[in-house]
C-alpha cells in the first residue's frame, strides 16, 4: 500500500502551489461570512421579543425555509446559521470541482502521465486531492467557528455549524473523487457531480419546504446537504447527524480506490460512446461542432432551471402572506428585490437566484473554449480551413444563445407553478417569463468576462468564476449590511430591473450588453493574436 501512495507529499504540496491564491481565498471569504450575518443580526434584533418575531415569520415561511433551510431556535446564532445554509451548497461545490481539477482534470491534460513515469504511485494522485480539499474544508470549519465565537456566540454551537461545513465540503470531494474515476474526461466528470449536487439540493429545498408548510420532511433526510443542516447549531446540537455524512465520505472514497487501481491511465468506467462510422453532413462546421459539444451541458442546465423555478415558484404565494405578518421581515424583503406586493417582492429574488445560476451555465459554456485548448483538440481544428473567429464564433453563440433558454423554460416553470397557486397561469407566465429574461445582459457580461480571460489571459480564465461569486455574495450580502452603492454596481445584476412588480427600464439593459459585446469582442481579438495552445 505504501508504494501505492509514493510521492503523496509531493502532489499535496505541488497542488497547494497551484492554489496558492485561489485555496486561501475562498477559505477566509466563507470562513468570515457567518460571522459577519452574526453581527447583522445582533444589530437588527437585539431584543429576544424582536427576533422570536422574526422567527415567526421565517419557520414556518416555505419559500424562505427552501432557500435558506429550516430556523431552529431565536438566538442570534441560529439565526446566523439559517441565514449561511447557502454556504454549504458552496462549500460542497468547491469541494467538488478541487478534488476533480486535481485528478481527472490532470489526466486528461497529460500531466498525471508525465508525474506517473516518476516514483509516482497509483493512488497519489487521487489521495493527494482529497488530502488538499478535506484539510481546506476541516481548515473552513475551525475558521468559521472562531469567527463566530468571536462575536460572543456559545461554542458548543459555533463548532457545530463548523462541523457542518466540514462535513458537506467532505461529502461532495470524495463523490467528486468518484466521478472522476467513472469518465474519460473533466467536462463529464463535473457533470456527474453536479448532478449529484443538484439533485441533492433539489431533494433538500422540496423537503424543508414541505415540513415549513406543515407536511413531511422526510425528503430532506435523502440529501447530504439536509443531514448537516440537522445538526441544530445553537439549537440543542445534535451531532450524531454527522454521521451519515461521515459514512457517505468514506463510502465514495472507499469505492473510488479500488476504480483508480484497475483503470487504465486516461479511461475511465463508464467507456465514451462509439460515434457513427461516417459523420453527418451537418456536422462540417465550427458551429455544429460546438452544439454537438455543448448540447448535454445546455439540456442539463435547462432542467435544472426548470425544477428550480418551479419549486420556488410553487411557495411564492405563501411567502407574501406569511411575510406580510411581520413588518421587519417585509421590509427586509422589499429591499431585496420588487417594489409592489410582498410576492412580487420574493419573485424578484428568486429570478435573481436563478440569472445567477444560469449564469453559471454561460461561464462553463465560454470556458469550454479553454478545455478544448488544453486538451489538444483545438489545435487540429484550427490547423486546417477553419479561422480562429469562426471557431470561437461557434462556442460563444452557444455561451449566449444558452442563457436564454435555460432562462426561458425557468421562468415558464415558476410563472406556471405560481399561476397555478393563485388561478391566474395566463397572467403570471408572461409575467415570470419576462422577469427571467430581463437577467440576460447580467449573465452576458459574466460570459462576455470569461470569453475576455479565455483570449487574453487563458491561464487566468478559471478567475472568472470568482466574477460570479463575487456577485453572489455581493447580491447575498449588500442589503443586509448596507454597503456602499459602489460596491454594489460591481455586480452586473444590481443594474437589472426587478421584476415582477419594477419598472422596466432599458437604458440599464443596453449599457449591460454593450459592456458584454465589448468583454466578448476584445476576447476574440485577444484570441486571434495569441499562441495556440498557452498551456
Amino acid at each position: 500500500m505504501s508504494a501505492a501512495l509514493a510521492g503523496t507529499g509531493g502532489l499535496v504540496r505541488l497542488a497547494l502551489r497551484r492554489d496558492r491564491i485561489l485555496l486561501p481565498l475562498w477559505v477566509l471569504l466563507i470562513a468570515v461570512l457567518p460571522m459577519t450575518y452574526a453581527s447583522t443580526f445582533a444589530g437588527l434584533y437585539p431584543s429576544q421579543a424582536e427576533r422570536a418575531g422574526y422567527v415567526a415569520g421565517t419557520a414556518g415561511n416555505p419559500s424562505i425555509v427552501a432557500l435558506l433551510g429550516p430556523i431552529y431556535g431565536d438566538s442570534v446564532g441560529a439565526l446566523a446559521v439559517q441565514r449561511s445554509g447557502m454556504l454549504l451548497l458552496i462549500v460542497a461545490l468547491i469541494s467538488l470541482l478541487t478534488v476533480i481539477r486535481h485528478t481527472r482534470t490532470e489526466e486528461e491534460a497529460g500531466r498525471r502521465e508525465l508525474l506517473g513515469a516518476t516514483a509516482l504511485g497509483r493512488h497519489a494522485g487521487l489521495t493527494a486531492a482529497l488530502l488538499l480539499t478535506y484539510a481546506a474544508d476541516l481548515l473552513l470549519g475551525l475558521l468559521a467557528a472562531a469567527g463566530l465565537v468571536t462575536v460572543d456566540l456559545p461554542v458548543a454551537g459555533a463548532l457545530a455549524f463548523g462541523a457542518a461545513l466540514t462535513v458537506a465540503g467532505w461529502v461532495f470531494a470524495s463523490i467528486g473523487g468518484l466521478a472522476a474515476q467513472l469518465t474519460t474526461g473533466a467536462g463529464s466528470a463535473r457533470g456527474i457531480g453536479l448532478a449529484v449536487l443538484g439533485l441533492a439540493f433539489v431533494l433538500r429545498l422540496a423537503g424543508d419546504a414541505a415540513e415549513a408548510g406543515g407536511g413531511s420532511g422526510w425528503l430532506s433526510w435523502l440529501s447530504p446537504l439536509g443531514w448537516v443542516e440537522r445538526v441544530r447549531a445553537f439549537a440543542d446540537e445534535r451531532w450524531w447527524v454527522l454521521l451519515p455524512g461521515l459514512a457517505l465520505t468514506a463510502l465514495a472514497a472507499a469505492v473510488a480506490y479500488p476504480i483508480s487501481a484497475r483503470r487504465d491511465l486516461g479511461a475511465g468506467i463508464l467507456p465514451p460512446r462509439s460515434g457513427p462510422a461516417v459523420a453527418a453532413p451537418w456536422l462540417a462546421s465550427p458551429l455544429a461542432l460546438a452544439w454537438r459539444l455543448h448540447r448535454g451541458l445546455l439540456l442539463g442546465w435547462a432542467v435544472g432551471a426548470t425544477a428550480l423555478g418551479a419549486i420556488l415558484g410553487s411557495v411564492a404565494d405563501a411567502a407574501g402572506r406569511a411575510v406580510g405578518d411581520n413588518p421587519q421581515l417585509a421590509e427586509i424583503m422589499a429591499r431585496l428585490g420588487g417594489t409592489a406586493a410582498l410576492s412580487d417582492a420574493y419573485l424578484a429574488g428568486v429570478m435573481t437566484i436563478v440569472g445567477l445560476a444560469i449564469a453559471g451555465y454561460g461561464v462553463q459554456a465560454a470556458l469550454r473554449t479553454r478545455v478544448e485548448e488544453t486538451a489538444g483538440r483545438a489545435e487540429p481544428v484550427l490547423a486546417g480551413a477553419v479561422g480562429r473567429t469562426r471557431w470561437l464564433a461557434g462556442h460563444l453563440l452557444l455561451a449566449v444563445a444558452g442563457p436564454v433558454v435555460a432562462l426561458a423554460v425557468g421562468g415558464v416553470a415558476t410563472g406556471l407553478t405560481y399561476g397555478l397557486a393563485t388561478g391566474d397561469v395566463s397572467g403570471q407566465v408572461p409575467r415570470l417569463l419576462g422577469a427571467a429574461l430581463v437577467q440576460v445582459p447580467a449573465v452576458w457580461v459574466l460570459t462576455g468576462l470569461a470569453v475576455l480571460l479565455f483570449g487574453a489571459l487563458p491561464r487566468a480564465a478559471g478567475a472568472s468564476w470568482a466574477a460570479l461569486a463575487g456577485c453572489f455574495l455581493l447580491g447575498q450580502l449588500g442589503a443586509v449590511l448596507e454597503l456602499g452603492q459602489w460596491a454594489l454596481d460591481l455586480s452586473p445584476f444590481t443594474h437589472i430591473p426587478r421584476l415582477p412588480g419594477g419598472e422596466v427600464t432599458v437604458l440599464p439593459l443596453l449599457m449591460l450588453t454593450v459592456v458584454a459585446g465589448v468583454f466578448a469582442g476584445a476576447g476574440v481579438v485577444a484570441f486571434r493574436r495569441r499562441d495556440v495552445p498557452v498551456t
